[in-house]
């Protein structure tokens, strides 16, 4: 069903902003849209906030930076683009770097300039109609902080960038990863307490909030907190896992399903650049590609990522294509290639013992992602698919990650639990996926379910990080980061490289940010 809540307005934040001296300072206009003329009503309102939610803010961080950070340096992802952060030598002059911080900062943007102008509306009379607005705006902008802590570390926080610019002191340091932490979860607990129990498919709840907090919570090793907010999810009744977890992905007739809390949301379009889902090439078998898709396996599935899948685990052929995989729906032909028409016209099956003329395959780990890959086009038995897009949002929080952050939690830092409540939250994920259940868990059987359940999802960087540099040096240097026949391996995993570089650009423009961080909180 069409989410058009989404995407009505998208131009309406763009009259109250504009591009200032910093890149991730956005200001409002000094001109244009006012409080007085706009917002009088609850649908004015949302179709700004629906903005926050769209693919085209999103678009820089999810389409490469989100797989190149997330999977690449976490040693589930290979290729040869982003060697940087597959051999962790990032520099601050790195593309994904710069796309990421830009991205984080613009919706951060975004969320300042409308969180004050309802507020303003507000104090002059407006009505209760502004409240859940307020509240969409503090759990996106919390979101996004605690997004940037977890990769920088220390960085900088703005909340009013009309006052920073017509200060014109630029000079914005970078506030301890504590702080940004801690501003982080007052969001979120401002948006836990404005937004509604239920709405619309996509919006923002308040078990949405409580899921985010939960995993800030996790990050920041509160298992107390963490545990009850993720309680308070499963409780609600409102969430479960879905049975189809590849099409969770893969076929836009899923979005926002009922394992969904929060994802970016994408229609089905190449204009404006962004409104699809970008990351179906980039991820593609490369014998998939066809006159309606566009398919270069930039990102393949890891050696490490393949040898960490338990026998059994349906979750192996629900996220990647091997040899044998077989998708018999799908039929791509190609002109003036008979032998590919040929191999193809009965159902596409991988194989890595053809050449490529022949339908065949034999990337680097002989093996590619089905996550966010749609398929070759509705032409040839696959989701519709528009040259780079797709109409899959990209999910951020699902219930899955609640189960085991609640398992996780309740662990805590004991070396290992056989409590009934966590072991059945963690058991229903491996249930999903076929795999016996667990009689007692450690730490390291919940890494492994959570490294397999959200493979090639951008998030199991952040899960290595939050062991703590020793933990994460011995997962690391242990993985196998090469080919199918060369292996290779880290050896210069330093404490320095548990954080991402701030961009080159940002500190020659802002040289506070290659200072060191203060306290935000006085």
């Amino acid at each position: 069903m069409k989410r058009n809540f989404i995407y009505a307005a998208l131009l309406a934040p763009a009259l109250l902003l504009a591009s200032c001296k910093e890149n991730f300072i956005e200001r409002p206009s000094l001109s244009g849209t006012t409080t007085g003329n706009y917002y009088n009503n609850a649908e004015e309102v949302r179709a700004a906030t629906s903005t926050l939610y769209s693919g085209l803010p999103w678009r820089n961080y999810e389409s490469r930076a989100q797989d190149a950070i997330g999977d690449v340096m976490a040693g589930n992802m290979f290729t040869y683009t982003d060697v940087e952060y597959l051999n962790f030598t990032v520099s601050s002059a790195s593309e994904r770097i710069g796309a990421a911080w830009g991205a984080f900062y613009k919706i951060i943007g975004y969320s300042n300039v409308m969180l004050k102008t309802f507020e303003e509306k507000k104090a002059a009379g407006g009505g209760a109609y502004l409240d859940p607005a307020i509240a969409e705006c503090r759990f996106i902008r919390g979101t996004l902080y605690f997004f940037i802590a977890r990769t920088w570390g220390a960085a900088p926080i703005i909340t009013d960038p009309g006052e920073t610019a017509l200060s014109g002191n630029f000079n914005i340091p970078r506030y301890l990863q504590k702080d940004v932490l801690r501003f982080a979860l007052e969001d979120l607990k401002a948006a836990e307490a404005g937004l509604p129990e239920s709405d619309a498919p996509g919006r923002a709840t308040k078990y949405t909030a409580k899921g985010m907090m939960a995993k800030l919570y996790l990050y920041q090793k509160d298992y107390a907190n963490a545990k009850l907010k993720a309680e308070e999810v499963i409780n609600s009744g409102k969430y479960s896992l879905v049975s189809d977890y590849m099409g969770m992905f893969t076929k836009a007739s899923m979005n926002n399903n009922a394992e969904s809390l929060f994802s970016i949301q994408h229609q089905f379009a190449q204009d404006p650049w962004g409104t699809g889902n970008l990351k179906n090439p980039d991820r593609g078998a490369s014998q998939l590609r066809t006159s309606e898709a566009d398919a270069w396996e930039m990102y393949v599935p890891s050696i490490d990522m393949l040898k960490e899948y338990e026998f059994g685990d349906l979750r192996r052929r629900w996220s990647v294509m091997e040899h044998g995989w077989s998708n018999p729906a799908w039929k791509p032909q190609r002109a003036n290639a008979p032998k590919y028409n040929a191999f193809m016209a009965n159902g596409f099956v991988y194989d890595t013992t053809r050449t490529a003329d022949e339908g065949g395959n034999l990337n680097p780990t002989r093996s590619n992602i089905v996550k966010y890959f749609a398929g070759p086009g509705k032409t040839y038995g696959g989701e519709p698919v528009m040259g780079q897009n797709s109409g899959n949002n990209v999910v951020i929080l699902r219930y899955a990650d609640i189960l085991l952050i609640y398992a996780e939690a309740v662990l805590g830092t004991n070396a290992s639990t056989a409590d009934a409540k966590a072991l059945a939250a963690l058991n229903q994920v491996r249930s999903r996926a076929g795999l016996p259940a667990k009689s007692a868990i450690t730490i390291d059987d919940i890494l492994h379910e959570r490294r397999v359940e959200f493979a090639f999802e951008g998030d199991y960087w952040f899960d290595i990080q939050r062991q703590g540099f020793a933990k994460a040096k011995a997962i690391i240097e242990k993985q196998n980061r090469g080919t199918a026949t060369a292996a290779s391996y880290i050896t210069n995993f330093t404490e320095d490289k548990m954080f991402l570089p701030i961009p080159a650009g940002e500190i020659i423009q802002d040289p506070e940010l290659g200072k060191e961080p203060v306290p935000y909180y006085k």
